[in-house]
């Protein structure tokens, strides 16, 4: 439960990262969107999601059944897996000696659904109506996250003794620790899509304005930091080893990746950038999420300063191929999301973990890899295909771009009625006060005013 906690305060925490990078105009729809997949998400998990991504597989390995519908038949029963004898230790029959109440893992679970939807939004700021947003999203995760969680995420023998799972996780194999695939993977690869569907903004690439709050951006980044440690280590699933190793990885992989974009940017622009700094530190823990509990702490940094320099470098991708990318979504989620999956076929050691792999770097050859790469291709296809769709039908229902008015104009008064700052000075704001007069300066001071003005 302090996992979850900690996962759901990373929704916010990107809506400040995201809301500092907007034009001040547009902060506010930039929040809400963020906000907003909080309570779409949270309803519909508790009416079909959860059941969808975790209840027993109806085939393939595809997608849950409704036995969990509305939270049924979850209070008062425990989750976990049973291990068989091994050299060492006897059986432990199910759910193990790590069991875990079953509402506990439904909440932890809930704030993955929530937060990667919102990872998308930062594809298309500055131009979504609010409303065609909070359709999408509810749209989207039934369609696609709930799926893809139960592909991913949902084992066999967890949620009961007898219960089976998705294919990735139980025919495939691939592994993915913490998300990214299912997150990262698929937010990064549904914001390419839907920047795709509403097309560039208004004067883009170079009149669409600078981050309006760069303090936002690294108090976002900070926030970020602080739950991923739940989204990591909390997929252990105990308070064990394994998480404080996931803990480890998650902090030295993200310090990692912030040398290495800051290399990348020194030498592509001569300065280490803020904005760069909580850019790469959110693509270091992109990039080890998935690989947080299969690899050791050299391999974490390894992974981070990957992630950093080729994350720095994708970000550029967007002018090359001509779709706006806002906020950098496809290059910071998409490539740190694949680097990372990738990357467990290289650096992955059992030492860590006896029930990940050894990687080709300690001797386990290039299957792995070729797991970690079908897994990786058939998120990124699914999600892209079944996103341009649905973005494409509420587009031409009139209801996802707004006018080009409302764009240029500010879309935080067209949508939400409000502002996010006072520039008047009549609520007490940035504006210059007018009711005190301001005594104009003579003689000497007037002269050394003019002169500093020169």
């Amino acid at each position: 439960m302090i996992s979850a906690a900690l996962v759901m305060l990373m929704t916010p925490g990107l809506a400040f990262f995201y809301g500092g990078m907007v034009r001040a105009k547009s902060v506010l729809n930039m929040l809400m969107m963020n906000f907003i997949a909080l309570a779409v998400v949270g309803v519909l998990w508790t009416l079909y999601g959860f059941t969808m991504a975790f209840g027993n597989d109806v085939g393939g390995g595809l997608l849950g059944n409704f036995d969990f519908a509305g939270l049924s038949n979850i209070s008062g029963k425990l989750a976990g897996f049973a291990t068989a004898a091994t050299d060492t230790a006897p059986a432990v029959a199910w759910p193990g000696s790590d069991g875990l109440p079953l509402f506990a893992f439904v909440m932890f679970q809930l704030m993955f659904a929530i937060i990667t939807p919102a990872l998308i939004s930062g594809a298309i700021a500055d131009r979504a109506k609010f409303w065609g947003w909070t359709l999408f999203v509810a749209v989207w995760v039934t369609i696609v996250y709930f799926p893809v969680a139960h592909w991913v995420f949902s084992f066999d023998g967890f949620i009961g003794a007898d219960s089976v799972g998705g294919w990735i996780a139980n025919q495939l194999k691939a592994l993915d620790f913490a998300g990214g695939t299912a997150v990262h993977i698929n937010a990064g690869a549904a914001g390419l899509a839907l920047a795709i569907v509403l097309g560039k903004r208004k004067g883009w690439p170079k009149g669409t304005g600078r981050p309006h709050n760069v303090p936002f951006v690294l108090l976002g980044a900070a926030l970020l930091w602080f739950g991923w440690y739940g989204f990591n280590a909390g997929s252990s699933l105990a308070a064990n080893d394994l998480a404080a190793v996931a803990f480890t990885n998650t902090t030295v992989a993200t310090a990692a990746a912030i040398l290495g974009w800051l290399v990348v940017e020194q030498i592509k622009i001569g300065k280490p950038t803020t904005l760069g700094a909580a850019s790469g530190a959110v693509a270091g823990l992109v990039a080890i999420t998935p690989a947080a509990g299969f690899v050791s702490p050299l391999g974490a940094i390894a992974i981070g300063l990957i992630a950093g320099a080729l994350c720095a470098l994708a970000i550029s991708l967007k002018f090359r191929f001509g779709f706006d990318d806002s906020l950098d979504v496809v290059g910071v989620h998409l490539v740190g999301g694949l680097v990372g999956t990738l990357l467990i076929g290289f650096f992955g050691t059992t030492s860590v973990n006896s029930l990940g792999v050894d990687g080709l770097f300690y001797g386990g050859g290039l299957g792995q890899l070729g797991k970690q790469a079908l897994a990786a291709a058939v998120v990124l296809g699914y999600s892209f295909v079944l996103t341009f769709v649905i973005g494409w039908v509420i587009k031409k229902l009139g209801g996802f771009r707004v006018s080009a008015e409302d764009e240029v104009s500010g879309i935080d008064e067209a949508q939400h009625a409000e502002s996010a700052y006072d520039f008047t000075g009549s609520g007490g704001g940035l504006g210059q006060p007018t009711s005190i007069p301001v005594k104009a300066p003579t003689g000497n001071a007037a002269t050394k005013l003019e002169e500093s003005k020169a």
